[in-house]
């Protein structure tokens, strides 16, 4: 094992504290955004009642990511008072004050992660944790005793103004996301990169044309004397506001970055929706990334959930490294990956902590048959479906004998066509295998499925599964079989797909290309 410097792109299954002790080392990484799971959308005061009281208990039924004071809260919480002496009188004021609830269980949680990353950080880097107002003051206190008051940076609001449904309080539009430094004046800040354009009513301002027709308009206080301008580079710039120059807009740099952010909130309808409930806009992760890192940097998310920091590090030209504790997540992600950039686990980037054997497998399936499913979805690599569109992606429940899809073109219409995915962790028949073909028959745009197994199937399956026929792809001119048959095992050693995905040449709507999106200016 052995901590390491990450040099090639990795993806992380595990708890990101025990990665970040395990495999990073000292300040190796420039960027880190976090995004870590907390539901506001549930009752704020429940956060307040104490682990010992049943009502608290009862109105947690949605989410799965609560933070509980258990033993090994308790312990972690000891353990702080050993890392930093400051730290650990914050965190027994606030245990004293609020109790021993899911608030302070998840202040405990976030304070050991983030001592970690705060080593892992380059003197040069930058952290972004990413919040919301109910547990935003909390965390800037645990902030300040771990990087130090003089090395936060920004708060910065990301505003979504979308409609609202408050009839008694002001409609909550906003996020919060706590940006520090490693230390203060040494950090990497590509203002240029993320200045925005000039409105339609400051360019007008730039009214003014000079001998080699170059726009520019007249800036300071002082009217010169007639053809006598100083030039700007020869005024201090705390001395700018009391001269006069030309400032051209060729070399003007837009307007600068400010500390809150207008973009849309992921509605139902995005195009880029998975469906992941925690899921930020592209754009957003975009600007942090070209703001604080460049291209050939190191950029981690220890808690990356369908991977939007982790693909957006990806088409910058990053390194990144990812971490989540779900097969669901690294699932999206590795889908998510494929769609993009047509990259695949262990081949382009690195995998580590996932079962690697068939008893791995096993073992994972006897745990949690859900998780078993996510993950094995993951090894073709297909997305999580949950039964009525991307809202309940990877959600348990009906699922219509959907467990996952894979789409690709087979035209240029810009049609997808549909691969079912049903994951069996016990024993299959036949039976298994009707319903399959049924399903694919019902769905829309249905037009072959694939039966993923940790048991291996029959003699009779085999037979079965030949006798449905198949697919006849229009643009390749080849046949594939209709519905096929995976065992775990296989796809653990090697087999590959029989499907079109993988061999058309066609041009996805979601394919990417790697480092179009910026020139850094200060390169």
């Amino acid at each position: 094992m052995g901590q390491r410097v990450i040099s090639n792109n990795t993806l992380f299954y595990g708890d990101n504290l025990t990665i970040l002790r395990d495999y990073l080392a000292d300040e190796t990484i420039d960027l880190i955004y976090l995004d870590p799971p907390f539901n506001s959308s549930r009752n704020y005061n429940v956060l307040y009642k104490d682990e010992s009281g049943a009502d608290a208990e009862a109105q947690i039924v949605a989410f799965e990511d609560t933070w509980h004071w258990n033993q090994g809260t308790e312990n972690q919480y000891r353990e702080l008072a050993a890392v930093s002496d400051k730290l650990a009188r914050l965190l027994e004021t606030l245990v004293e004050v609020m109790g021993r609830n899911q608030m302070t269980a998840y202040l405990v949680m976030m304070a050991v992660r983030l001592v970690e990353l705060h080593r892992v950080l380059k003197p040069t880097g930058s952290l972004y944790l990413h919040c919301d107002p109910t547990a935003s003051h909390y965390l800037k206190m645990v902030l300040d005793m771990i990087f130090g008051v003089g090395n936060f940076q920004n708060e910065v609001i990301w505003c979504y103004g979308e409609r609202g449904i408050s009839k008694t309080s002001y409609n909550k539009k906003h996020d919060v996301i706590l940006f520090y430094t490693k230390q203060k004046g040494k950090h990497t800040f590509n203002y240029k990169a993320i200045a925005e354009d000039y409105s339609e009513r400051s360019l007008k301002k730039f009214k003014h044309v000079d001998e080699d027709g170059r726009k520019f308009r007249i800036r300071g206080r002082n009217v010169p004397e007639a053809g006598k301008w100083r030039q700007k580079t020869d005024i201090p710039i705390e001395y700018e506001s009391e001269y006069t120059y030309r400032q051209y807009l060729d070399e003007s740099e837009g307007v600068l970055a400010r500390d809150w952010f207008e973009m849309a909130f992921l509605n139902q309808a995005a195009n880029e929706r998975l469906g992941y409930p925690t899921q930020k806009p592209f754009a957003l992760l975009e600007r942090i990334i070209q703001a604080s890192s460049n291209p050939g940097d190191v950029v981690l998310d220890p808690f990356c959930g369908c991977g939007t920091a982790v693909h957006a590090a990806h088409k910058l030209r990053r390194i990144w490294a990812g971490i989540d504790i779900t097969p669901l997540a690294t699932t999206l992600i590795k889908s998510r990956l494929y769609d993009a950039f047509k990259i695949e686990a262990k081949k382009d980037y690195d995998l580590i902590g996932e079962p690697t054997t068939l008893s791995d497998a096993q073992h994972l399936a006897m745990q949690d048959r859900y998780q078993f499913q996510w993950w094995a979805l993951g090894l073709l690599p297909a997305r999580p479906y949950g039964g009525q569109g991307d809202s309940k992606q990877g959600k348990k429940g009906a699922d219509k004998g959907i467990d996952g899809m894979i789409t690709f073109q087979d035209s240029y219409d810009g049609v997808d066509k549909r691969i079912i995915i049903q994951v069996k962790s016990g024993k299959v028949s036949s039976h298994d295998l009707r319903d399959l073909h049924g399903t694919v028959e019902r769905e829309k745009n249905a037009v072959m499925g694939i039966l993923l197994t940790l048991e291996p199937p029959s003699r009779n399956m085999e037979l079965e599964r030949m006798e449905i026929g198949y697919y006849h792809s229009t643009t390749l001119n080849r046949d594939y079989p209709k519905i096929q048959i995976f065992t775990i095992e296989q796809l653990l050693t090697g087999t590959k797909l029989k499907i079109p995905g993988l061999d058309t040449t066609l041009k996805r709507a979601q394919a990417e290309q790697i480092g179009l999106v910026e020139q850094d200016p200060l390169l």
